[in-house]
């Protein structure tokens, strides 16, 4: 079980790497453990989560419209 305690700080990195690539199974276990036992991480989690959606929109509306200009 140790092998699956995180600590927020490694939480935190996890959280972060998965935004950019497929954890392994032990971490993605270790993740899913300290978020069901952590009170701050989740709100971590999902102010990432906004961050990732608010950047997904925002170049998608840069996209959309035609008529800003891309300096």
């Amino acid at each position: 079980m140790a092998l699956l305690m995180r600590t927020c700080k490694e939480t935190a990195a996890l959280l972060v790497a998965r935004e950019d690539r497929a954890l392994p199974m032990n971490d993605r276990l270790a993740l899913r453990i300290h978020l069901l036992a952590c009170k701050a991480c989740p709100d971590f989690e999902r102010q990432l989560l906004t961050m990732r959606q608010a950047l997904k929109q925002w170049r998608n509306d840069k996209e959309v419209d035609p008529g800003i200009k891309n300096d």
